[in-house]
C-alpha cells in the first residue's frame, strides 16, 4: 500500500469526525468542503448528500437521499452531527473506491 493512502486510512481513523452541514436548494454547490458531508435540503424534503471522494481523488460524490429515487441512500446523524450513510458507496468508474461512511468515519470495504 502506498504511503499516501495508509496515510489517508490513518486519519480517517484516527483524525477527526466528519459532520454534516446542511443547505437549502436541491443542488449541491460546486465546491465541496474538504471533508465534511453536505445535505441538500430543499422546501424541508431532503434531496441528496455530497461530499469529496475519500481516497483523494478529488471526484465529487452526489449519494441521492430522495424517496423514489433509485439508488436511494438513507443518512442518520447523531446528536454531535457525524453522519452514517447505508448503503456502502462503491464508485463503478475513476478510483472504484468502495467505503461506509459510519459516524462521520470512513470505513473502507476489503480492510
Amino acid at each position: 500500500m502506498k504511503i499516501a493512502s495508509w496515510l489517508r486510512r490513518f486519519w480517517d481513523n484516527y483524525g477527526p469526525a466528519r459532520k454534516l452541514q446542511v443547505i437549502e436548494g436541491d443542488t449541491l454547490p460546486t465546491l465541496l468542503p474538504h471533508r465534511d458531508l453536505v445535505l441538500t435540503r430543499d422546501d424541508g424534503e431532503d434531496w441528496s448528500a455530497g461530499m469529496r471522494c475519500p481516497c483523494g481523488c478529488g471526484a465529487t460524490i452526489e449519494l441521492m437521499i430522495l424517496p423514489g429515487a433509485n439508488p436511494r441512500w438513507s443518512i442518520q446523524v447523531d446528536e454531535v452531527g457525524r453522519p452514517t450513510l447505508q448503503p456502502s458507496v462503491w464508485r463503478q468508474t475513476g478510483c472504484r473506491s468502495h467505503f461506509w461512511v459510519r459516524r462521520g468515519r470512513i470505513q473502507w470495504c476489503g480492510d
